[in-house]
C-alpha cells in the first residue's frame, strides 16, 4: 500500500501548489483554500480517470436489466436445483456478453484511493518526526502546512471523536470541529441517499426479492452506515466523500439521461409516489394514477356533482325536446313519410259525396 499512499500524497502535493498560486495564502472564511481544493481536486482526477469505467458500470447494469426476464424464467425452470441454476446463469452471460462484476468495478478501484487518503490524513500530525514527515514525498513545510490546514477553523485532520489532548495540540475548539464533522456527515448521508434515489428513481425497483432487497440497503442501508463514519475519519476524508458523491450525482444524472434503461417487465418502473394526475405503467399498460385515502373520496365527490350538474344543465331542454317529439309523434296526425304525396282533406271529402 506504500505505492498508493505516495500516489494519493503527490496528487493533492501537485493541486496545493496548483492552487497556491491562485488563491492567497492566508485563511479566508476561516479556511486555508489550497489544502481544501487539494483535496477536492484530488476526487476530480480520480473520478476523470475512472470516467471511462463508471459508464461502463452502467452499460453493464442496463445489460443486467435487459436479461432479467431470461433469468427469471432459469429461475422458475431450475427450481429447486441450484448447481444447474448456476450453470445455466453462467451460460447466459456468455451469450448475452455481460459482466456483473463490472457494475461494481468503479467502487472497488476508488477504496484504495479513499484508504489512501485516510491513512495520509492520520500520518499528519504534530510531534512527528523529520524522517516521518518526509514519507510520501513531502517536504517538512508542506506537512507542517497541511497539519495546521482549517476548513471554517476545524483542522482537515482532525475528527469528531478527538479527544482534548489531540485537539490541544493542534490548536482546535472540540466544539467547532464536532459542527463541522456534524454538517459534513449530514452532507455525506443525504448524498449518499440521493445517488442511490436517482438511481433507482430512473431503473424502477427490481422485482425479483433478492435484488429489490439489496436495492433497498443501497438505498436506506448505506446512508444509515456513513452516520457512524463520521466519527472516526478526519473532516478531509469526509469532505473526499461529500465531493465524491456530488460528482457521482451528475455524472450519474448525464449517463442516465444518455444511456437511459430499458424497459424491462421485471421492474416496476413508478417506484416513488406519483403526482397528482401522473400516469403509472404497470405490465406494459397505462392508466392514470388513482389518488388513495380523502384524496380519492374527494375525487369522487367531485366527479359524481359535476355529472349532476351536468345533468341538470343539459337534462331540462333535452327532456323538453323529447317531450315534444313524443307528443308530436303520439297525436291525431302524423307527418306524412318522405317522398308521399300530400292528402287533400277538402277533396278527400268531395270524393265521398260524389261516390256516396
Amino acid at each position: 500500500m506504500g505505492g498508493i499512499y505516495w500516489l494519493i500524497s503527490q496528487v493533492m502535493l501537485f493541486w496545493h501548489s496548483v492552487w497556491d498560486k491562485v488563491v492567497p495564502d492566508d485563511r479566508v472564511l476561516g479556511t486555508n483554500w489550497q489544502w481544501v481544493l487539494a483535496i477536492v481536486f484530488l476526487v476530480i482526477t480520480v473520478r476523470v480517470v475512472l470516467f471511462p469505467i463508471f459508464v461502463k458500470q452502467i452499460k453493464s447494469q442496463r445489460a443486467m436489466q435487459a436479461i432479467q426476464p431470461k433469468m427469471k424464467e432459469l429461475q422458475e425452470k431450475h427450481k429447486g436445483d441450484r448447481e444447474t441454476l448456476q450453470k445455466e446463469v453462467m451460460k447466459l452471460y456468455q451469450e448475452e456478453k455481460v459482466n456483473p462484476l463490472m457494475g461494481c468495478l468503479p467502487m472497488f478501484l476508488q477504496i484504495p484511493v479513499f484508504i489512501g487518503l485516510l491513512h495520509v490524513l492520520r500520518h499528519l500530525r504534530p510531534g512527528t518526526s523529520d524522517h516521518q514527515m518526509e514519507l510520501y514525498g513531502w517536504s517538512i513545510p508542506q506537512f507542517l502546512s497541511a497539519v495546521d490546514a482549517r476548513l471554517f477553523d476545524a483542522p482537515i485532520v482532525a475528527k469528531f471523536s478527538s479527544n482534548t489532548a489531540e485537539l490541544t495540540r493542534i490548536d482546535a475548539s472540540s466544539t467547532t470541529v464536532k459542527v463541522v464533522s456534524a454538517l459534513l456527515v449530514l452532507l455525506m448521508i443525504t448524498t449518499t441517499y440521493l445517488t442511490q434515489r436517482q438511481m433507482i428513481k430512473k431503473t424502477g425497483w427490481n422485482t425479483d426479492p433478492q435484488q429489490r432487497m439489496i436495492q433497498k440497503f443501497m438505498l436506506y442501508g448505506i446512508p444509515f452506515f456513513t452516520l457512524t463514519s463520521g466519527w472516526y475519519f478526519p473532516i478531509g476524508v469526509i469532505l473526499y466523500w461529500v465531493t465524491n458523491n456530488a460528482i457521482t450525482l451528475g455524472q450519474q444524472y448525464w449517463v442516465l439521461h444518455k444511456y437511459p434503461p430499458p424497459a424491462s417487465a421485471t421492474t416496476n418502473t413508478t417506484p416513488f409516489k406519483q403526482p397528482k394526475g401522473a400516469k403509472a405503467v404497470s405490465g406494459g399498460t397505462t392508466s392514470e394514477a388513482k389518488p388513495s385515502g380523502f384524496g380519492s373520496l374527494f375525487s369522487r365527490a367531485k366527479s359524481e356533482a359535476e355529472q349532476r350538474a351536468n345533468g341538470k344543465a343539459q337534462g331540462g331542454p333535452a327532456k323538453k325536446a323529447t317531450g315534444a317529439a313524443d307528443t308530436a309523434a303520439s297525436g291525431p296526425s302524423r307527418a306524412p313519410k318522405p317522398g308521399a304525396k300530400p292528402i287533400n282533406p277538402k277533396k278527400g271529402g268531395a270524393a265521398k259525396r260524389q261516390s256516396g
